[in-house]
C-alpha cells in the first residue's frame, strides 16, 4: 500500500501548478514572443476574412507539412472567437500541455510527483518559446504527454492498445512539428531500451526489440520522405559545435534579465549535478535512457536543420527537463529533508513564474505602444516597415522584428516581414514589383553594415532604395538615427518616443 501523499504530491496541487504556469500569458493581448506577431499575420491570411485585399499579396494553400500545430488550432477557433483570442488560446494550450506532461511523466515513473518536477515546470517558458518557435513548443508539449501515456500503457501491459493509439498520435505530433515527433521517438525508444535491459536482454537484442516495439511511431517517416523529397536539397549548418551547445544550455531561461536567467540555469545545473552524484537520489531507468538519447541528439543536431534555424537550441530545455524528471528522492531520505527539497523547488518555480509574468507584461505594454501606429494605417494599405536592430543581440531581444505582421492581422495591410520558407509554410508571397522589400529580413535595419548580419540592410540604404511608387506608408519601429532628407516627400502622420509613421506623398504609378 502506498503511504499517504503529501500535499505537493496530490492531483489537486498538480492541477493548481499547471494553472499557475498559465499566469504569465494572461495579461498580454498577444503573447510577446519574437516571431509570433509574424505568425499572426499568416493566420489572418489563412482565415480568409480579408481575402479581398490580402489576396493580391499573399496566397495560403494548406500543405501536409510537419509544422502546422498552432495554425490548426487557430484555423479551428479563429472564426468562432476571433484571431487574437484564438492565438492566445493556442499559447495557453502549449504551456498547459508542457506543464501537464512534466507532472504526468514524474508521477508515472515514480508513482508520485517528485520535487524535481517543480524545478522543471519553469522550463515551459524557455528560450525557444520566447523566440516564437510556437509550433515546435506545442509539439514538444504534445510529445511529453504522449511519452507519459506510452509509459503508462507499457506499465499496465497494454501493448496492443498502445500500438493502436500511437499510430495516429505520432502523426498528430509530427503535424504539429517534426522535431516534436523526433523527440517522442527518442524518448519512447529510450524507455523501451531500458525495459529490455531490465528484462536481462543483451545489448544487441535489447536494441533490436526496442526498435520493433516503437514501430507504431514510424508512420511519419513516410510523411517526412514525401515532404522533403518535394523540396529539393535540405539545408544543414554548424554540426557538433560544442561552444554553441554549452551556450544554449546556459540560455534555457533566456528572457529579459541576464543575471536572473543565468543564475536560474546555474542553480538547475548545480542541483541536477548534486542529485546525480548523491547516493540518496534514485533514478527512473526509463526516463534516464530517454534523457541520454535526447542529450545525444542535442549534441549531434546541427544549428540549421532543413529550413529550421536554431534546431539544437530548441531542444536544449527539454534535455534539462528530462534530466530532472529522471530523479526521485531516495527511500533513505528523511521526511524533513524531503520537505526542504520540495520547498526549495516550489520556491524556484514561484520565483521564475513571477519573473516571467513581469517580463511578458513589460514587453506586452511595449508592443501595444508600438502598435498604436496601426490606428493611423487605413485598411488595405501597402505598408513597408523598418525595425531597428543590433549587430550583436543583447541578452534581452527587442522582440519587435516581426511586429509588422500585426499590420496584416489588424489592418489587412501588406507587410514586408513574412518568411519565404518554401514548403515549410503554407503561405506564399505573391506581391510583385518590390524585390528586396517583399519578405523577411527586409524589415530589419541596422545603423551600419554588420558582418554577422549580412542579410540586414542599413536604415540609410533601405530608405534610399525604397520603391516609393509601390508603397503607401513607411513604419519605422525604434530605428537607428538617419538623415531626415531620406524621408523627404513623406508626411509624418504619427509618432511616439521611438517610432514614426509616414505617408508617402509622391505620386504613385499604377501597379
Amino acid at each position: 500500500m502506498n503511504p499517504a501523499r503529501i500535499w505537493w504530491e496530490t492531483r489537486w496541487f498538480a492541477a493548481a501548478a499547471v494553472l499557475l504556469t498559465l499566469v504569465p500569458l494572461l495579461w498580454p493581448t498577444v503573447a510577446p514572443f519574437t516571431d509570433l506577431a509574424g505568425h499572426v499575420g499568416r493566420y489572418r491570411v489563412m482565415l480568409g476574412t480579408d481575402a479581398d485585399v490580402l489576396g493580391q499579396w499573399y496566397r495560403f494553400e494548406w500543405r501536409f507539412v510537419g509544422n502546422l500545430g498552432v495554425d490548426l488550432i487557430v484555423a479551428s477557433l479563429g472564426r468562432l472567437i476571433g484571431l487574437e483570442p484564438a492565438v492566445k488560446a493556442a499559447m495557453l494550450v502549449t504551456i498547459a500541455l508542457t506543464a501537464s506532461g512534466i507532472l504526468w511523466i514524474s508521477r508515472e515513473v515514480h508513482g508520485r510527483v517528485q520535487p524535481w518536477a517543480f524545478l522543471a515546470l519553469p522550463l515551459a517558458y524557455n528560450y525557444a518559446l520566447h523566440f516564437g518557435f510556437v509550433n515546435h513548443c506545442l509539439a514538444m508539449g504534445l510529445a511529453l504527454n504522449a511519452f507519459a501515456l506510452w509509459l503508462r500503457l507499457g506499465r499496465l501491459g497494454r501493448p496492443g492498445v498502445r500500438a493502436a493509439l500511437f499510430v495516429p498520435l505520432a502523426a498528430l505530433v509530427w503535424i504539429a512539428h517534426v522535431v516534436g515527433w523526433g523527440a517522442l521517438c527518442l524518448m519512447a525508444y529510450g524507455a523501451e531500451l531500458a525495459r529490455m535491459r531490465g528484462q536481462g536482454r543483451a545489448w544487441p537484442a535489447a536494441i533490436f526489440h526496442a526498435g520493433f516495439g516503437c514501430a507504431p511511431l514510424a508512420l511519419p517517416f513516410v510523411f517526412l520522405i514525401v515532404w522533403r523529397s518535394n523540396e529539393g536539397q535540405s539545408v544543414t549548418q554548424r554540426f557538433f559545435d560544442l561552444r554553441f551547445k554549452l551556450g544554449w544550455l546556459t540560455m534555457v531561461f533566456r528572457d529579459r534579465w541576464a543575471g536572473f536567467d543565468m543564475a536560474s540555469a546555474a542553480l538547475l545545473a548545480i542541483l541536477l549535478y548534486r542529485a546525480i552524484r548523491s547516493e540518496r537520489t534514485e533514478h527512473a531507468r526509463a526516463v534516464t535512457f530517454a534523457w541520454l538519447l535526447l542529450l545525444l541528439a542535442f549534441v549531434l543536431l546541427p544549428f540549421m536543420l532543413f529550413d529550421s534555424a536554431f534546431a539544437d537550441m530548441r531542444l536544449a530545455p527539454y534535455v534539462v527537463m528530462l534530466g530532472l524528471l529522471s530523479l526521485r528522492v531516495g527511500a533513505t531520505t528523511g521526511a524533513r529533508e524531503k520537505a526542504a527539497l520540495a520547498m526549495l523547488c516550489l520556491a524556484f518555480f514561484g520565483v521564475r513564474i513571477a519573473g516571467n509574468t513581469a517580463s511578458l507584461a513589460i514587453t506586452g505594454r511595449a508592443w501595444e505602444a508600438h502598435l498604436d501606429a496601426l490606428d493611423h494605417v487605413p485598411r488595405g494599405a501597402r505598408l513597408v516597415s523598418f525595425v531597428g536592430d543590433y549587430c550583436g543581440q543583447p541578452w534581452a531581444h527587442r522582440r519587435t522584428g516581426h511586429l509588422p505582421g500585426l499590420a496584416i492581422a489588424r489592418r489587412a495591410a501588406f507587410s514586408n516581414d513574412q518568411w519565404r520558407l518554401g514548403g515549410s509554410t503554407p503561405l506564399e508571397i505573391v506581391a510583385t514589383g518590390i524585390p528586396g522589400y517583399d519578405s523577411d529580413p527586409s524589415q530589419m535595419v541596422l545603423a551600419a553594415p554588420c558582418a554577422i548580419q549580412p542579410a540586414f540592410s542599413t536604415i540609410a540604404a533601405a530608405l534610399a532604395s525604397l520603391p516609393r511608387d509601390r508603397f503607401d506608408y513607411v513604419w519605422l519601429i525604434d530605428p537607428p538615427a538617419f538623415d531626415p532628407a531620406l524621408v523627404a516627400g513623406m508626411t509624418p502622420v504619427w509618432r511616439n518616443e521611438t517610432d514614426m509613421l509616414y505617408r508617402i506623398d509622391r505620386l504613385r504609378q499604377s501597379p
